[in-house]
């Protein structure tokens, strides 16, 4: 078999393949997802949200809550593949293909197979699941701010490329990989029960305490340096998820209410800071000797003053010097 009429070493067809590959790849990965998500979610019995109420954690969410969040997550997708077909920008097509790449794909196989695991009550298998795709999530979010940092020019890959990235992220980072590995280590309980203990004792509270409050401070504070606006409505999602759901433990409970109003207020208090300090940096004093607004003046006169007075006497002394 003859070989292509085109060089394979040649970047721009290496790009160009690659961007072909992840406009076939990420929609259908993008379909196996939904529809994994849909059959184990209503059809099979017990559903996703059926074993969640079957083993209770101090984190576990109220399942319609987070029902939407994935399907505004599908919706953001959405947007995303159809960027894959029209994208013209030299950077937004590095973009795609270089910070994001296959993460999402492999991202969505990774839920697809995880709603399997997780109505098979395959905890340990679930829970390996969820930290690979944080894994594959936390790279292309690193990579996109690192190399392809949302830019005002470039509205369209900030909204589609950037916050399904970012919204994805958190989903796992402040909820499924936590709910996961806590039902695997045991840390389940429900005090409705007869005969249960009251205390939430089985729950292991703190330790549960301990990573609500550590993962909602990390975000608080990419918040305050990035004012995220789409960390801010997913953490604040999320957060309301948790507390909705009822019975918690006191610890837990009012720490996600706390982050329910602190995520809000961290952004428009860091927005105002940013406007304020933006004002204050292009307000000039009202010097008349600021060198930076007669530098140019101060150079002319210089200049007219050497030509008058004419060339200098070169000194031996000091040419070398």
């Amino acid at each position: 078999m003859e070989s292509l009429p085109i060089d394979m070493n040649n970047p721009a067809v290496r790009e160009y393949l690659a961007l072909t590959r992840l406009q076939v790849l990420t929609p259908l990965s993008l379909v196996i997802n939904i529809a994994s998500t849909l059959i184990c979610g209503i059809i099979v019995k017990p559903s996703i949200g059926g074993v969640s109420r079957l083993r209770p954690t101090a984190i576990s969410p109220n399942a319609p809550s987070i029902g939407v969040y994935i399907i505004i997550l599908y919706i953001m997708q959405i947007g995303y593949c159809v960027l894959l077909v029209l994208a013209r920008k030299q950077e937004t097509k590095k973009a795609l293909t270089k910070a994001v790449g296959h993460s999402l794909v492999f991202g969505n196989f990774i839920m697809a197979i995880w709603a399997i695991t997780w109505i098979m009550q395959w905890f340990l298998v679930s829970t390996i699941l969820q930290g690979l795709l944080l894994l594959f999530l936390l790279y292309s979010n690193i990579a996109l701010l690192i190399y392809h940092p949302p830019v005002s020019s470039r509205p369209f890959d900030t909204a589609l490329i950037h916050a399904p990235l970012r919204f994805f992220f958190i989903l796992p980072f402040m909820l499924l990989f936590p709910l996961n590995l806590f039902i695997t280590l045991g840390f389940v309980h429900d005090p409705t029960l007869p005969g249960s203990d009251p205390s939430y004792s089985a729950w292991h509270v703190w330790p549960v305490f301990g990573v609500v409050l550590g993962t909602n401070l990390l975000g608080l504070i990419v918040v305050v340096l990035r004012r995220d606006i789409v960390w801010t409505v997913a953490a604040t999602w999320i957060c309301i998820s948790i507390w909705s759901l009822r019975p918690k433990p006191a610890p837990v409970y009012f720490t996600v209410i706390a982050c329910t109003a602190l995520h809000p207020l961290a952004l428009f208090s860091a927005e105002v800071y940013y406007r304020l300090r933006k004002r204050r940096a292009i307000v000039l004093e009202g010097n008349d000797d600021h060198p930076g607004l007669y530098r140019h003046q101060t150079e002319q006169e210089r200049r007219r003053r050497e030509n008058e007075r004419g060339p200098r006497e070169v000194n031996d002394e000091t040419i070398w010097s």
